[in-house]
């Protein structure tokens, strides 16, 4: 899974985002998330990470554009649409391609709350300039078995995936052992498929946002080259997932991304 010498380098970035949990809810004493703790065992943990504001979504706009873009609510992308280049753009921009995997959205790009789907967790549907794009490449996730991502993991991955859970899955409106069932089932599904096979995929765990002042979150990096319990002090924050996206993938680096600690080294993914 991890600590294999002869990984090759990465050219497909998975992002995995759960909701509104600390550092110590999931990976403290109490043992509330048994299987990403197995994950952050075998590959690697980043002990120093932190969320950059409440509520949800100005963290989701700031990882995928290096800014909040003066956002402080979870407004809708009908109220709050967001004019501007993303992470989403500079990726179709380079010829890449990139996906969403919603569970539960009801159809393509959809900018509306129904059901247990969130658009405040989907950033791709606030960015005007890829509007049509997202029509193509944000999708209902589907089954864990047969569905859309199912599909990717066992034909290919693009250059960059956002896979977001459901409000109960994602731990937002259902418990941090819950969520965590999901994720493990997940990441079973990820580190066993063709696609993690291949050696170049990296697969990056974190939260949104922690809960009161507490922003430490827990971030676990899973990928065939991370040496195997790596772990990092190094204080990362969600720029510095996007620094490390756009570098991995040869992209400019957005906003605060151009000052933010990389996380390459720290965890064998090539660079400094």
């Amino acid at each position: 899974m991890c600590g294999r010498p002869s990984a090759g380098p990465v050219k497909h970035v998975v992002w995995i985002w759960m909701e509104n949990r600390t550092y110590a809810d999931v990976l403290g004493s109490g043992g509330n998330a048994p299987h990403l703790s197995a994950y952050a065992r075998m590959c690697g943990l980043a002990t120093n990470y932190r969320a950059i504001t409440h509520p949800s979504l100005p963290n989701y706009l700031a990882a995928t554009s290096g800014s909040t873009g003066g956002v402080t609510s979870d407004c809708s992308p009908a109220a709050c649409p967001q004019d501007r280049t993303s992470l989403f753009a500079q990726i179709d921009d380079a010829g890449l391609q990139w996906r969403t995997y919603a569970e539960n959205m009801p159809t393509a790009c959809n900018r509306v709350a129904q059901g247990k789907y969130a658009p405040k967790h989907n950033p791709a549907a606030y960015f005007v300039p890829i509007r049509t794009r997202c029509t193509q490449w944000d999708l209902p996730m589907g089954a864990n078995n047969n569905g859309p991502f199912a599909t990717a993991l066992d034909t290919g991955l693009p250059a960059f995936t956002f896979v977001e859970p459901n409000t109960c899955d994602d731990g937002h409106d259902c418990s941090t052992r819950f969520a965590d069932e999901w994720l493990g089932a997940i990441l079973v599904r990820i580190t066993r498929s063709p696609a993690y096979q291949t050696g170049d995929v990296a697969v990056f765990v974190t939260w949104d946002e922690g809960t009161g002042a507490d922003q430490h979150i827990a971030a676990v990096v899973i990928s065939p080259g991370v040496p195997s319990g790596t772990r990092s002090s190094i204080p990362f924050t969600h720029y510095s997932l996007l620094r490390t996206t756009e570098t991995l993938l040869g992209l400019p680096l957005l906003g605060a991304a151009n000052a933010a600690p990389d996380m390459r080294a720290a965890f064998g993914l090539g660079g400094t």
